[in-house]
Parts: C-alpha cells; sequence; structure tokens
C-alpha cells in the first residue's frame, strides 16, 4: 500500500492530531523529523499540534496529554535498510533496533506512554537517512523527501480533519 493511503488510513476517525518532529539538528539527516514539522507549520487544520522535540519529544509529554490527540504521529530518522529519503509508517511495536536512538527514550516506550496515558493511537514515520555524522543540514536527498512527506501529509491532514 502506497504511504499517502497507510497515512489516510490510520488517521481515519482523527480528531485531532499531534505531530512530533525528534531527532538531532546536529546530526545531519537525523534533523529529518524538525525539518518536516518546520514545512507543515501554518499549512495544517488547526486541530494539528506540530512539536519540534528534537532529541527530547519526552519532555512533551504533558503538553501532549493536554491537548488530548486521538492520533500521534512520531516523525524521525530511522534505519530501514532503504534508499535515502524513503518513508515507511511503522507501528510502535515494529522498531526495536530500527530507530537511530539519539533520544534519550525509546520511541516505542514514549508510544506506549501516550497509547495508555490518553489513549491515543501512536504511528512513527520513519524516513531512511544518508547522512547522521555530525554537522548541520540535511543531504539534497533529505531536503527533497522532507518537502515531498510535508506536501503528503498536509494533503492527507487536510481531507482528514476537519
Amino acid at each position: 500500500m502506497a504511504l499517502r493511503a497507510q497515512i489516510g488510513a490510520w488517521l481515519e476517525g482523527c480528531e485531532k492530531a499531534a505531530i512530533l518532529g525528534i531527532g538531532n539538528p546536529m546530526r545531519g539527516d537525523d534533523a529529518i523529523g524538525m525539518e518536516i514539522v518546520k514545512l507543515l507549520k501554518g499549512r495544517v487544520p488547526k486541530k494539528v499540534k506540530l512539536l519540534e522535540c528534537q532529541i527530547v519529544p519526552e519532555n512533551f509529554i504533558g503538553e501532549i496529554e493536554r491537548f488530548t490527540p486521538t492520533h500521534i504521529l512520531l516523525i524521525d530518522a530511522a534505519q530501514l535498510e532503504a534508499q535515502p529519503g524513503e518513508a515507511r509508517l511503522v507501528s510502535p511495536d515494529r522498531i526495536l533496533g530500527m530507530a537511530l536512538s539519539t533520544h534519550a527514550i525509546p520511541l516505542s516506550i514514549l508510544a506506549e506512554v501516550f497509547q495508555n496515558s490518553i489513549s491515543a493511537k501512536v504511528m512513527i514515520l520513519g524516513v531512511q537517512p544518508k547522512n547522521i555524522d555530525f554537522g548541520e543540514g540535511l543531504t539534497p536527498e533529505l531536503q527533497k523527501a522532507s518537502k515531498k512527506i510535508a506536501d503528503l501529509l498536509i494533503r492527507v491532514l487536510s481531507e482528514v480533519i476537519r
């Protein structure tokens, strides 16, 4: 199933969504999650909360719980054994060993916290990086992918959330 269709199916019945951009801005393509969230700002429905979490998504738990989203999307660089910039929607129970672990708390545990505290549906949008060495800025492949993914999310969110 194409990524757009997968995200659309997962968002079915969504009333409010939170999108968390995760990653280390000092590790090249690991900043993909934050770049996508930046591209979404001002372009998604008001019922979508956008957060640039960097490497500490756990610091936003309280804010997200107060927002009470029905759906939470975590966007992060992930080793998918794919071409740089390729994105996949991954269930939290299938991410062990997939995330790059540049953050303190594993995303599977963070997802479990959200599922237990507010009964939100949680998914991870993993994006294959090309370079996660120290340095700022995305590679050209990931810059292109960030725009493509942001545009896809804008279209799907606008169709699903009214």
